[in-house]
């Protein structure tokens, strides 16, 4: 019995800004009065055409990072693939308590992402990569705390109570 969900930043807003962000580099470098020729750009390396190109590169390739969670009767593991991509793996047994709350991701952890909670706090981490505003909040007996963002609350909240019933773990909290 496990459960997984895998999730992605979408910031297709950012696309937005980049966009018009490039339109303007175009108009102004290609279309005004003192516009580049294509000899000029070719000459240059064609490194403005660069300068546009880039951030759409920037962007997707942050697009196409994911999270990945899994519960099972071993514990809770979970890996962001950034720059090493390591498992982490949380054991029953280090685990505390175990539920479901609200968050605001902007007021307590400043955005979206993988985020320490705001004024220092340092024990306190989230992976949020979505607008839901519930997420499954993970106490750690040594005093941690992780937060992760879910796209299946429903589907995570009758694991977790089918999980408790059948395997009985003390961290689960069902009323929550």
């Amino acid at each position: 019995m496990e459960f997984k969900e895998t999730q992605q930043l979408k910031l297709w807003w950012l696309y937005i800004l980049i966009g018009l962000e490039a339109l303007i580099i175009f108009l102004v470098m290609f279309v005004g009065k003192q516009h580049i020729t294509f000899d000029e750009l070719h000459a240059m390396n064609y490194v403005p055409v660069l300068a546009i190109v880039a951030p759409f590169l920037l962007v997707y390739a942050i697009n196409t990072i994911s999270f990945n969670y899994e519960i099972n009767e071993r514990g809770v593991s979970y890996r962001y693939f950034s720059i090493t991509g390591k498992h982490e793996f949380i054991p029953w047994h280090s685990i505390k308590n175990i539920y479901f709350r609200k968050y605001d991701a902007l007021g307590e952890y400043g955005g979206w992402g993988v985020k320490y909670r705001l004024w220092f706090k340092l024990r306190d981490k989230a992976y949020v990569f979505n607008d839901n505003n519930k997420g499954l909040q993970i106490e750690l007996k040594n005093g941690k705390k992780i937060l992760f963002s879910t796209n299946k609350l429903d589907e995570l909240e009758l694991f977790l109570f089918n999980f408790n019933s059948r395997y009985k773990i003390p961290a689960i909290d069902n009323h929550g």
